[in-house]
């Protein structure tokens, strides 16, 4: 038995230092590797936490919505009426425009929009925000913005929060007749009901 156990472990421990010894990975593939953005990409399901359900087995539905955003940091900065301006189409977030995909047709402002992934902006105002839904798919920013792939427009009121929201950060939060996409930045948050059946 002893003899047995030594020998298993002289074969790990020969093992272990090959695999020490194999060449490593190439300095300018380790340098070509990306910094962590200062935005970093998110995303946020409905139902809520919809991965962890699937994988503790806690559900046995499909996702019903999805949103794939980047999330800009306040840092000391005035955001609304400044770094993002009154009456421009937004992004909804940094880098790549934001994305929302439906897993099944829904109901917004009275209108269906199918099942499908799509791009989210909004236009900011200090009392009301519009939500745009555009079929433009994989684009960086609004810089290409084109409204004439606008699928919905809709406005929603803007909600002013007593603590500040210092991430810019989006969440699902259960409705009646579905969910609501509540959106958070700085003192301000806007909600957008989606009606699922």
């Amino acid at each position: 038995m002893k003899k047995l156990l030594f020998g298993s472990l002289l074969v790990f421990f020969a093992l272990a230092g090959k695999a020490q010894t194999q060449a490593p990975i190439n300095s300018s593939v380790v340098s070509k590797l990306p910094a962590l953005d200062k935005s970093p990409m998110d995303m946020c399901y409905f139902p809520t936490d919809y991965p962890l359900l699937k994988t503790q087995n806690k559900t046995t539905t499909s996702p019903l919505v999805r949103v794939i955003y980047s999330r800009p940091q306040r840092d000391n900065r005035v955001i609304f009426g400044d770094l993002i301006e009154y009456n421009k189409v937004w992004r909804l977030g940094a880098n790549e425009a934001t994305e929302i995909e439906f897993f099944k047709d829904v109901t917004i402002a009275g209108k269906k929009i199918l099942k499908g992934r799509y791009t989210l902006y909004a236009i900011p105002n200090p009392s009301k925000w519009t939500i745009i839904i555009n079929k433009d798919m994989d684009t960086w920013g609004a810089f290409v913005y084109n409204e004439k792939k606008d699928l919905l427009r809709t406005d929603v009121p803007v909600q002013a929060l007593a603590v500040p929201v210092e991430v810019f950060s989006m969440n699902f939060i259960k409705a009646d007749k579905g969910a609501s996409l509540y959106i958070a930045w700085e003192n301000v948050s806007v909600s957008l009901p989606i009606d699922i059946k």
